[in-house]
Formats: structure tokens, C-alpha cells, sequence
């Protein structure tokens, strides 16, 4: 196993997960459909995702090296229905980060993949985070905010916003959308909250290939 870089950059170890996530990814292909669940729903939404389609095919190449295991979605839809609470307890949806393309992640502390994957997540917070752009890293611990709070100070991830799903709905909603199969699960959402790419296990997400490809992702 190779030496964890700065930053939090996954041992080969979890570069080979990542991998083998894109392989299974691939294989079943990110799809949604107008199915209720307990979270919300994901609609159709083509009206408001006109023009998708052309933004995933530009990002297709830029779907390799580190982000390899990203899968464009099949069908330009809008992410909706989902529901979070930001830091002071405030209910958020995508709608709420209207204007900003989003890179919604699912985690959680019991998660060790998720837990090496939180500081380069946070690097690239730091490095393109904007009024264009956002990480929103969704954690799912049940409970109370003791226990991520406490991992997120003892990491130095501290150019993340803080969200949080104890219900797991969000989980459980992206779960029976065939989005996400286990943690960590992330979400590539573009400014109308429409689906660009999904992936399912970690990511290296401050290297030069995450980098890349959310910098071709975010809005003109």
C-alpha cells in the first residue's frame, strides 16, 4: 500500500475500490425514475434539463484516472425531493443551491472509505468552492452531531459546509433510484439541479482529474 499524500489523497487501496465501484457502476448505468420514496422523489424534469445531454457528453472524456468510477446519467433529469439540514437545523434541498453546480456527497463516520475521502473533498472545497460552486458533503450518522462534528474538527475539514441527514432518507431515497449502492455515494448536480453523473465509492477528489472535470462542470 502506498503512503497517504497530503490532503487525504485514498491509498491505492482505495483507488482500486473506487475502480471496482466504476466497473459496477458502469455495468448497471445511472438511471432515476418518477418513483416516491420515503426521502422525496426524482423527477423527469426535461424541460428544466434542456441541454443536459450536450454538458454530459462534453464531460464523458474528463471521466477518467481518479474519477474514472463517475457515470454520466443516461437521461437528463432534475434531482429532486431530497431534503438535509444545513448547521442551524434548517431544512435544504438542491433547489437551495439554485445558480451553483453541487457535488453532493453521502457520508458517514462508521464509513472508512468516507473518512479517508473527507479531507480531499475539503481541499477541493477550498480550492474551487464559489458562488458557482459547492461541495455539500450530506452526513448520515443517526444520533445526535456529536460524532461527525468531532471527526470533521479532528481531520481539519474545515472548508465544508455542514449537512446532515440522520433519518438516512437521502440515502434510502438515492438507493432506490439505483444512484447509490453503498457509501460513499456522490452526486454531480449541475446549477438547475439537473443530474450530470453519479459515483459510488471514493474518489481522490483533489487530484488533477477531480479538479478537472468540476471545473468543466461548473456554470459559464
Amino acid at each position: 500500500m502506498t503512503e497517504k499524500k497530503p490532503l487525504g489523497l485514498p491509498s491505492a487501496k482505495l483507488i482500486v475500490i473506487a475502480a471496482i465501484a466504476g466497473i459496477i457502476a458502469g455495468a448497471v448505468a445511472v438511471y432515476v425514475k418518477e418513483t416516491g420514496s420515503g426521502n422525496g422523489i426524482v423527477t423527469a424534469g426535461a424541460a428544466q434539463c434542456e441541454g443536459v445531454a450536450a454538458r454530459q457528453a462534453s464531460l464523458n472524456p474528463l471521466m477518467k484516472g481518479q474519477v474514472a468510477a463517475m457515470v454520466a446519467a443516461e437521461t437528463p433529469r432534475k434531482l429532486d425531493g431530497l431534503s438535509f439540514k444545513n448547521a442551524s437545523g434548517v431544512d435544504q434541498t438542491i433547489d437551495s443551491f439554485a445558480g451553483r453546480t453541487v457535488l453532493l456527497n453521502l457520508w458517514a463516520t462508521w464509513c472508512v472509505p468516507c473518512r479517508e475521502e473527507m479531507p480531499a473533498l475539503n481541499a477541493l472545497q477550498a480550492a474551487l468552492g464559489s458562488d458557482k460552486f459547492e461541495v455539500v458533503a450530506v452526513n448520515i450518522d443517526t444520533g445526535d452531531d456529536e460524532k461527525p462534528k468531532a471527526f470533521l474538527s479532528e481531520t481539519g475539514v474545515d472548508k465544508l459546509g455542514y449537512y446532515r441527514d440522520a433519518s438516512m432518507g437521502v440515502f434510502n431515497t438515492m438507493k432506490k433510484q439505483g444512484l447509490a449502492f453503498g457509501l460513499p455515494s456522490t452526486m454531480l448536480v449541475d446549477e438547475k439541479g439537473c443530474l450530470l453523473g453519479a459515483m459510488n465509492g471514493p474518489a481522490a477528489w483533489d487530484s488533477p482529474e477531480a479538479k478537472a472535470l468540476i471545473a468543466a462542470a461548473i456554470a459559464p
